[in-house]
């Protein structure tokens, strides 16, 4: 892998602005939050008072919302469905990131539109 490829990975990691205790209860249900509709998992177990698992809810559902772009996009004859499978290859790649990085412990921002999530911080 080339280097410039590493730092586009190299996110920050926010893991350290979260409590161990939250982490270790919800790092599973982080994980879930990335498998589509299942987004609003974190947000509802445990009274929904897991800033870990608002981290990993925030992240699945503009990837959510990603999709159905996609989707939507997928209807354009030809560019549109050529487009269309583009992004729902890379969104099936930023779930993987999600997944692994969530079941692991950390809270890292996904490449590129992990600052996306800040829109829904109060």
């Amino acid at each position: 892998m080339s280097q410039d490829f590493k730092d586009m990975l190299n996110t920050p990691d926010n893991s350290s602005m979260y409590d161990t205790q939250d982490i270790q209860d919800n790092k599973i249900w982080g994980a879930l939050s990335y498998l589509g509709i299942l987004f609003f998992l974190p947000l509802v177990v445990n009274g929904g008072s897991s800033k870990f698992g608002r981290f990993h809810a925030n992240q699945a559902f503009i990837l959510l919302i990603g999709g159905v772009l996609s989707s939507l996009l997928g209807k354009i004859p030809v560019l549109g469905s050529v487009l269309s499978a583009l992004i729902s290859l890379l969104l099936l790649a930023y779930t993987l990131f999600g997944i692994i990085t969530a079941g692991s412990g950390k809270a890292k921002e996904l490449p590129f539109i992990g600052g996306l999530m800040h829109v829904f911080d109060k």
